[in-house]
């Protein structure tokens, strides 16, 4: 059994041709640094003799096929496998579900039928990656695994070798990677909405590690009830621009994260980029601090506003600690409980 093998995650690419962002004056992400930034990803990890890199979901801006094409084109030019999955902006109607496969044929879907696989990718390691994008009887887009998938799922691991290391990736979290994310609106949105349904399969079946995206955000929650961990890695196109490189050896995970320092379209990418998330972060603060539980008065929300404007950047960076002892006690209470818990976000050894 290969008992080590090094492998990269890089999450929510947004990979967006100059012709093809969208301009809109409330866009969050900086989707015009998506191909630059994935470029110094790929310049960053070309030596490091990985064994394959994976890429788990929102691979374009909002699933247009020439961004799609750009990106299958330039992942078949690397030395290593590359593994993908679909995202909620890759599928963004009914229709977009038959399209996606044939672009990644040679990426992990070599049955364009479906939009879920398995593969052995090396000896007595098997990746399953999921698709959790689903739409309603409306055509509106949904977080879930259906039961056609689960059954498919059920399946493969009944099957799987009991002495095979299994990873799974899937685009929606699995395990809550902030306080009440599956009860939060909010929050609940980057959340599978049947998380538990499927975190028991992967229980039952000992599955431990799962890769997630979908959230923007830096973090590796474990699950005690079902003892797995769900490692969540931030966007390309957002602060603080992150990717992992992980080392598996003998039942051990390390993980070590990085981040883009610059790209030639912006040389201190990191300040910019932090700046520009503090900037356009007021509406989502203002809605934790006015409605429920706070529901904090809209005059006293714009003075607490100033001293959260750097809130959400910490926590997409990853192992947050914070401290407002400026606020009242609720408040303070509430905001400092979006410090991180254990394990740490970056930088970790998981014993498995």
């Amino acid at each position: 059994m290969k008992t080590s093998f090094k492998f990269a995650i890089a999450s929510d690419l947004h990979i967006a041709l100059p012709h093809t962002v969208w301009n809109h004056p409330s866009r969050f992400h900086l989707v015009e640094f998506s191909i630059p930034a994935f470029e110094v990803v790929l310049a960053e990890i070309a030596n490091l003799d990985l064994d394959f890199l994976l890429l788990p979901g929102d691979l374009t801006q909002h699933g247009e096929p020439e961004n799609h094409a750009w990106l299958a084109s330039r992942l078949s030019q690397l030395p290593y496998p590359v593994y993908v999955i679909p995202g909620n902006h890759d599928l963004p109607r009914l229709e977009s579900m038959s399209e996606f496969a044939p672009f990644y044929e040679a990426f992990g879907y070599r049955d364009g039928s479906q939009l879920y696989y398995t593969e052995e990718i090396l000896p007595d390691v098997r990746l399953i990656g999921l698709n959790s994008i689903n739409f309603n009887q409306n055509g509106e887009q949904l977080g879930v695994v259906d039961q056609v998938q689960l059954d498919w799922l059920e399946a493969v691991l009944q099957y799987t070798p009991p002495d095979q290391l299994i990873l799974v990736t899937i685009h929606h979290n699995i395990v809550e990677h902030l306080p009440q994310q599956k009860t939060n609106p909010l929050g609940r949105r980057y959340m599978l909405s049947n998380a538990d349904l499927l975190c028991e399969l992967l229980h039952k079946y000992g599955v431990k590690l799962v890769f997630t995206g979908h959230l923007h955000v830096q973090d590796i929650a474990k699950s005690s009830e079902y003892d797995l961990y769900d490692i969540t890695t931030g966007s390309l196109v957002s602060y603080p621009h992150p990717y992992r490189v992980l080392t598996y050896t003998d039942g051990k995970l390390e993980i070590a994260s990085h981040c883009i320092k610059s790209i030639p379209e912006c040389q201190d990418l990191q300040h910019f980029s932090k700046e520009w998330m503090g900037d356009h972060a007021v509406p989502f603060v203002m809605r934790l601090l006015t409605e429920p539980p706070l529901c904090t008065e809209p005059v006293l929300a714009e003075k607490m506003a100033n001293d959260l404007r750097y809130f959400w950047a910490d926590i997409a960076a990853g192992d947050a600690n914070f401290n407002f002892p400026q606020f009242e006690s609720r408040a303070r209470k509430y905001f400092e409980s979006y410090s991180d818990r254990p394990p740490a976000d970056n930088n970790t050894i998981l014993s498995l």
